[in-house]
């Protein structure tokens, strides 16, 4: 065991954080809207909509993230050729920066996972509780966001962090796109020695670190969160 390459490599990893933080809070941003509205229209079973995001939902929990990944990075920028040759657009689709295709994969992948998160916990609330809401002359907007979201977020919030730890881990896969994340960096650090073992600790630990914190960050936002299930009570 190389100690001097573990500790080196540590902090090699670690500079990969910002990266992979950088993909989680833009699939969320992507994925949180996309997967509440995309659940309203499970709820309401929206003609076609439904059915399409039943399918879709089917595929991503079907299929292993790193097959999404090697179909979108691989598809994407063949359709990006097509319409760019077809619109005479000069632009070298190969230089294009892989986070953005990690954008793509990783807020595809969650938005399905959300999908399911949202529609349970909306599931809970009763509706006659936006009836209502509609019976004292609110909007349907003003009822979900006065009334029904903070009480489905207090359900939602734990399946939430785990989606969010469980995507800043499959995060580590973006080393399949050459993203200069946590993995890669710490892998192309090892290549030099062979150091292999030291630098999948470092690995390890930068990840147990990352995940723990969040996980802690959303307990606090979990117990903030609490007097609304204490009012509805």
């Amino acid at each position: 065991m190389n100690y001097q390459f573990l500790l080196e490599t540590f902090f090699v990893a670690l500079s990969g954080v910002p990266i992979a933080l950088l993909v989680t809070v833009v699939a969320l941003l992507v994925a949180l809207p996309l997967g509440f509205l995309l659940a309203l229209t499970r709820i309401n079973k929206i003609p076609v909509i439904h059915h399409l995001a039943k399918i879709y939902v089917s595929f991503v929990r079907g299929t292993p993230i790193i097959i999404q990944i090697f179909i979108m990075y691989s598809s994407i920028p063949l359709m990006l050729k097509i319409i760019f040759e077809k619109y005479n657009i000069s632009y070298d689709i190969y230089k294009i920066n892989p986070i953005w295709y990690a954008f793509i994969v990783f807020a595809f992948s969650t938005t399905a996972i959300l999908i399911e998160v949202f529609r349970s916990a909306l599931s809970t609330i009763e509706k006659g509780q936006l009836e209502a809401a509609h019976a004292i002359g609110l909007t349907t907007f003003q009822a979900y966001r006065r009334i029904i979201i903070p009480q489905a977020l207090v359900v939602a919030m734990p399946n939430i962090c785990t989606a969010t730890v469980n995507l800043i881990k499959a995060t580590s896969l973006g080393y399949a796109m050459s993203l200069p994340e946590i993995t890669l960096k710490a892998k192309v650090a090892a290549n030099v020695g062979y150091n292999y073992v030291e630098a999948y600790i470092d690995i390890f630990i930068v990840y147990l670190i990352l995940c723990s914190t969040v996980e802690f960050l959303f307990k606090r936002y979990e117990k903030h969160l609490s007097k609304f299930k204490a009012a509805n009570a």
